[in-house]
């Protein structure tokens, strides 16, 4: 199958974009080009590449799109770097003090995702001037480009809450800069989004030839998840509380999560949890990856159009990878989570006190293909064994001696790229099938009618995939001493013990794919969670001694200074004191 190359080579810039706003830049100036001439094929599709090229060109090592950088937040990992002060402003994210309006990460990251933004509504408003006849791919394109803007809205609100909606295509310049980011409360907001996927799943066909491209299934997953976001109604403006679970919304969850009408787009589970996460050609775009952003080499561009946002997520191996930052490490209390009986099942009150011992605890396989462990090889690779020395911790063990696993790749694979950072090109998933069944399965949990064994049957076909999933670490019990098990749990659940199940799998599941924070927030959990992770954490990374997370605070990030300044009044900042 084609896959679509996001590159730069055919940017907006080419066709005569320039910088005319604070908030949105790249707006198409009115009367440079011919309109005309803007209207033939080959320049609508320059526009629409180019809508799709900014997901790559656009983001950088300190504001990925995947939003790693702000999953330190959660409980599953700590920044990690040379000490506090590498990356300071990401050190106030990760013990939710300090925060500034002023902090530059938070003005980056805002502005990105809204040139992305722009970028698709400059495609759009050239695609609704197109006729039809002479540009048959009209009504798809549009849905694609609905596809992307509302991706970009959807990453905007689970950070900031309240933000402007640049929904609208045909707004002047001075119109975009006039909008109000409470122009509509937050259950109304989620609607909006909801609406340009909603177009999107009406008009993408099941299969794009061109991988890159949105499906049917890739729009109905970002449905569901929207709708499972706007469930948990936090509308009362003066506080991050969830004051209702709206049962409407559950429903279209499970409309959109149909395995049937996700088949159709070839969706479903790997039969290996670790084929989600290797670069070699044979893996990605699998029957997992519902949708991706697409990274590659040698397509004649210098380097390739690698992932560059990882880069800072290299461990630092001396020899090997000299120059990993060796960011975003997997916290001990994740680990930890990891743990289970020798039934294969978890060990809830437990996994946040007793620290994992390998070779004296079981643990679920998806701990040795989610996190580095020392004692084990390195990307699988026994070439690089880690281990508890400075060569696995910038930070000399301030930040622990564990790794990502799913972000980097094995040194010796050939997929590697040094160009001041590593880089690969390994796709980053944005939504994968797992997510999406997980999805539906708590949407049912929480409207208890009766079909909890449905979703029992959800988290238990997750978990013995786990158990099968041992390809890259069937040697690691005899080799290295480790206790791998999981199995699926039986008997029957009651609501409350089902959502805990649930909400267990997701993070052993997804851990490290930057969900957790806003899965904590979405839930209305994220005070306690993490100021018990705090107390539990500050006597083994004495970074947390004085961390706190203040509720109806820190659920959500300040609107950042810079905006609010070039809004003319109209921005509202968020409740917390900022």
């Amino acid at each position: 199958m084609k896959k679509l190359i996001y590159s730069a080579a055919i940017a907006l810039l080419s066709l005569g974009a320039t910088s005319c706003d604070s908030f949105l830049d790249e707006q198409v100036p009115q009367g440079t080009i011919d309109e005309d001439k803007l209207k033939q094929p080959e320049y609508v599709d320059n526009m629409v590449i180019s809508a799709y090229a900014i997901w790559i060109s656009g983001e950088d090592i300190n504001s990925s799109f995947s939003l790693w950088n702000f999953d330190v937040r959660s409980d599953d990992a700590y920044k990690g770097g040379n000490g506090t002060e590498d990356g300071d402003v990401f050190h106030a994210l990760e013990v939710s003090q300090g925060i500034m309006t002023t902090n530059w990460n938070l003005s980056s990251i805002w502005e990105r995702l809204y040139n992305a933004i722009s970028r698709a509504n400059a495609a759009l408003d050239i695609l609704n001037k197109v006729d039809e006849n002479s540009y048959p791919l009209k009504q798809q394109r549009i849905a694609e480009m609905r596809f992307l803007r509302g991706h970009g809205h959807f990453l905007l609100k689970q950070l900031f809450k309240y933000i402007p909606f640049a929904n609208d295509e045909s707004l002047s310049p001075e119109q975009y800069n006039n909008l109000s980011n409470h122009a509509y409360t937050n259950d109304e907001g989620w609607a909006q989004i909801a609406e340009d996927f909603q177009f999107a799943f009406d008009h993408l066909p099941d299969m794009q030839v061109e991988k890159g491209r949105p499906s049917k299934g890739a729009a109905a997953a970002y449905l569901a998840k929207t709708y499972l976001y706007k469930a948990y109604h936090q509308d009362d403006v003066a506080t991050h509380a969830v004051t209702s679970i709206n049962t409407d919304d559950l429903k279209k969850v499970i409309e959109f999560t149909e395995p049937a009408l996700m088949s159709k787009s070839g969706c479903g589970l790997e039969n290996d949890f670790n084929n989600n996460f290797r670069p070699e050609p044979a893996y990605e775009n699998g029957t997992e990856s519902v949708w991706a952003m697409q990274y590659s080499m040698n397509d004649g561009s210098k380097n390739g159009n690698c992932n560059w946002a990882f880069g800072l997520i290299v461990p630092n191996i001396p020899g090997v990878t000299d120059g990993g930052c060796d960011f975003y490490k997997p916290s001990q209390n994740l680990v930890n989570a990891f743990k289970t009986d020798k039934d294969g099942h978890p060990l809830f009150d437990t996994f946040n006190n007793d620290d994992y011992q390998p070779g004296v605890d079981y643990a679920d396989p998806r701990l040795f293909l989610t996190v580095g462990i020392p004692g084990t090889p390195y990307e699988f690779n026994p070439k690089y064994m880690m281990d508890r020395t400075a060569d696995w911790s910038r930070s000399n063990g301030l930040y622990g001696y564990y790794v990502s696993l799913k972000h980097n790749v094995d040194p010796d694979c050939g997929f590697m790229v040094k160009n001041g950072l590593w880089a690969s090109p390994m796709n980053h998933i944005v939504l994968r099938y797992s997510d999406v069944m997980l999805m539906r399965a708590e949407a049912l949990i929480q409207l208890n009618d009766g079909r909890i064994p449905e979703a029992m049957n959800i988290i238990n076909s997750i978990r013995t995939r786990a158990s099968q999933s041992l390809s890259r670490i069937s040697d690691y019990e005899r080799s290295y001493g480790v206790h791998i098990k999981v199995a699926p749990y039986t008997g029957s659940y009651s609501k409350d013990d089902a959502f805990k199940l649930l909400k267990f799998e997701r993070r052993v599941e997804l851990a490290m794919e930057s969900d957790r924070f806003f899965d904590l927030v979405r839930w209305g959990e994220a005070e306690k969670t993490l100021n018990g992770y705090y107390a539990v954490e500050a006597s083994k990374c004495t970074i947390y001694s004085n961390a706190h997370f203040t509720s109806n605070k820190n659920e959500y990030l300040p609107i950042p200074f810079a905006q609010i300044s070039a809004s003319n009044g109209h921005y509202t900042q968020n409740i917390g004191g900022w």
